[in-house]
């Protein structure tokens, strides 16, 4: 390595880092709440010391939404704030370290081991917390890795941006505003989860909302009525054999996983008395786009399943069938673009492994950047298996080897020779 990469690694301060995991773990930062806001101004601060110079901004919510291409959000919200901080040297940045401030709520908290989510519990190797995962582990490799750069007296010689955003959870709609902006970067790393692997190809997921009329009639004379609930079961079984059928035949990225294009229905809610025959059954769920398929078809193969559903009362009474929330297209890095090999090589050189690539089944901010003609990919700390679950934990040797990695990537692309 050269003197420089060798003196940013020797300035990583793990136990500092690790406590910068901790802090960000106990903003609450639900997605859509103040603390979301709270941690962003406190990034913010973050930045500035570590030399940045940091654009702080308001989103303008009404002209985002009016704006092509917005991704949609799910969770309702007041205000959003942009932050981006930036190296000096002019021009446009060799690379963009991105990351989400914001976290899924924490569902039933009995579940959760330990009386607090937001607690950051350290065990051994392991900080368990809601978002530790999700995705702030990769946030405080990306904050850690600035830091390090600044202290060992680094002086890039092309900028190096940090691109820190809200409301990835519910869409990208912190991303979305990032980019309208004007912030860019000729490659961007965005430190998601990825289990040991780099993330070269994220499929896409719409949100759908699904309407079953039934017709009301009182319980002790059922058979007057029609019920919802039954009416929607050959349309639940009609969604799972489109499932199977579009998950035939995968591109070879997704090699090991079973399931790359899942369809999920997360909420059903019928019914509004005891003992009456329910007229109304609204589902929601997310649909899996294929990679590099047109969300338009995918809504269209989606609609045509859901209204082949056999049941007699279907035929004069169809579903309706919306789609509200976030609207995740795919995303992928462009074949033989020299990031994936970059990533592959600070990643082993600093820990040895060689990482494997894969593809990921669910929607991400890479699908924005990679639209917006910047070329992205994932790495990071944590498995995805334990985002959005009450066991939400990342392993801090995981945190410590993605930090190195990083920094050592931010160095190689913006001090280059």
């Amino acid at each position: 390595m050269r003197d420089a990469e060798t003196r940013v690694l020797n300035a990583i301060d793990e136990a500092e880092t690790v406590n910068l995991l901790a802090d960000l773990v106990r903003v609450p930062s639900v997605t859509g709440t103040d603390a979301e806001s709270e941690l962003q101004h406190h990034v913010a601060g973050l930045l500035t010391e570590a030399g940045m110079d940091v654009d702080v901004w308001k989103l303008d919510l009404d002209d985002l939404r009016a704006r092509d291409g917005f991704p949609g959000t799910e969770a309702p919200r007041v205000e959003a704030y942009g932050v981006v901080g930036v190296t000096g040297g002019g021009g446009v940045p060799a690379l963009a370290l991105q990351g989400h401030v914001d976290v899924v709520p924490t569902g039933d908290l009995a579940k959760w081991e330990g009386s607090d989510p937001f607690a950051a519990r350290v065990s051994g190797d392991v900080l368990h917390g809601r978002g530790a995962c999700d995705m702030k582990a990769g946030l405080a490799a990306n904050l850690a890795a600035v830091r390090a750069i600044q202290r060992a007296g680094i002086a890039l010689e092309r900028p190096l941006a940090v691109h820190c955003v809200v409301s990835e959870e519910d869409g990208g709609l912190g991303a979305f505003g990032t980019l309208a902006r004007g912030h860019t970067a000729e490659a961007a790393l965005i430190t998601e989860p990825t289990s040991g692997a780099v993330i070269s190809a994220c499929a896409g997921a719409l949100t759908f909302r699904i309407e079953v009329a039934g017709r009301a009639a009182h319980g002790a004379t059922r058979l007057e009525g029609v019920n919802a609930v039954e009416v929607f079961w050959p349309v639940f079984q009609a969604i799972r054999r489109l499932e199977a059928d579009r998950n035939r035949d995968v591109p070879a990225q997704f090699a090991g996983n079973a399931l790359p294009y899942p369809i999920e229905v997360g909420t059903v809610r019928a019914g509004d008395w005891a003992s009456s025959v329910p007229d109304l059954l609204v589902a929601e769920g997310r649909l899996g786009v294929r990679l590099d398929e047109d969300p338009a078809e995918a809504r269209a193969a989606f609609e045509e399943a859901v209204l082949s559903a056999a049941h007699p009362f279907l035929r004069a009474h169809p579903p309706a069938v919306t789609w509200p929330g976030g609207q995740f297209a795919s995303g992928r890095l462009p074949a033989g673009h020299p990031l994936l090999a970059e990533v592959r090589q600070a990643a082993a050189d600093v820990s040895g492994v060689t990482l494997p690539e894969s593809a990921a089944p669910y929607g991400s901010d890479l699908r924005l950047y990679a639209a917006a003609g910047i070329p992205t990919l994932h790495y990071g700390p944590g498995d995805a298996r334990y985002a959005h679950a009450p066991r939400e934990q990342v392993p801090l040797s995981e945190l410590l080897a993605v930090t190195r990695a990083v920094a050592l990537l931010a160095v190689r692309r913006c001090l280059p020779g």
